[in-house]
């Protein structure tokens, strides 16, 4: 904590907005949209590992959340503050750091795949400034955003092999998709089915076991929706990622905003068709086969947009 009250001394209005925009970095969002961006307009198995890096990171980072079930800063220690701008996204468990563990995911990720001077340098300088935040914004503790780190270079760089072979190699594809596939069955059975502490279910705690639940039927859905993803692209679609700038700016912009829109469209019918989590499970399966299949077919038209016609 004493790193903590040193942060807190540092506080002032304009260093409070700064830390507060950049801790945003970290927020599923974000993640979700840059994702998709690299799985469409740059490199589709550079998409899959930054995706799947976040993805497994998250299942991992609930499961520590959930095991320890520690405190926030603030509730360990009444005396502290923390800036109440961002208190309403700091609801949960306190280790470790899920912003953290998404913002070094994905950009440690950019870093590691890609080779360009200034994206290393934008993506290295959040890896530091994202953990940071959370520290300064009095939400995270350094031993919950330590973990968090080392836990992402983990899988960023024992990963990353793994899936620039499986661009050539199916199987490896397949083992790796369905190997992060059991670890968020495994998750879910958890969460579902372990015999939690009483403490748990009180009313001051309840919202962090549904929170675990409700991701669970995210991620789940999300990773059957990946692996139909890939069996359609590798046996039918095969879709090229390659086009002109102006070109991939419309697909990139038009892309998320069909996907946020099938996202809020498809919440309410499957809510009245289904249980909550089922409903979730399928929703998250839809985006996924929107952005991944859908969406994609229409990659040839901007594939042709922009180039010159050949004299005859």
């Amino acid at each position: 904590m004493s790193f903590l009250y040193f942060l807190e001394g540092l506080r002032t209005p304009v260093l409070d907005t700064l830390f507060s925009i950049i801790t945003r970095c970290g927020e599923e969002t974000v993640f979700m949209a840059i994702g998709m961006v690299v799985f469409w307009c740059v490199n589709k198995y550079q998409g899959y590992y930054l995706l799947s890096v976040g993805f497994v990171g998250t299942v991992i980072n609930q499961f520590l959340k959930m095991v320890f079930r520690i405190p926030r800063p603030w509730v360990k220690d009444p005396a502290f503050t923390i800036v109440e701008s961002a208190r309403e996204a700091a609801s949960g468990y306190s280790f470790p750091s899920g912003h953290t563990q998404t913002a070094v995911g994905l950009f440690g990720g950019l870093a590691r795949a890609n080779r360009g001077a200034v994206l290393r340098g934008i993506s290295v300088a959040l890896c530091v400034l994202v953990p940071l935040s959370r520290m300064y914004l009095g939400v995270h503790t350094p031993l919950d955003v330590g973990v968090s780190i080392g836990i992402a270079l983990l899988l960023i760089f024992a990963v990353y092999p793994l899936f620039m072979r499986a661009e050539r190699s199916p199987r490896t594809m397949y083992a790796l998709l369905c190997g992060a596939l059991v670890l968020v069955v495994a998750f879910t059975c958890y969460v579902h089915l372990f015999p939690f502490p009483e403490e748990v279910y009180t009313e001051q705690n309840l919202h962090n076991l549904l929170s675990a639940r409700k991701n669970a039927a995210t991620l789940m859905g999300c990773l059957f929706g990946f692996l139909v993803v890939y069996t359609v692209d590798l046996r039918y679609l095969r879709f090229d990622t390659r086009a002109v700038w102006w070109a991939q700016i419309i697909k990139a912009v038009v892309g998320l905003a069909l996907v946020l829109a099938a996202k809020e469209l498809l919440k309410l019918p499957l809510n009245a068709l289904l249980p909550e989590y089922p409903a979730r499970m399928v929703r998250y399966f839809l985006l996924v086969i929107v952005g991944g299949i859908l969406w994609p077919m229409t990659f040839r038209f901007f594939g042709r947009l922009g180039r010159k016609k050949s004299k005859v």
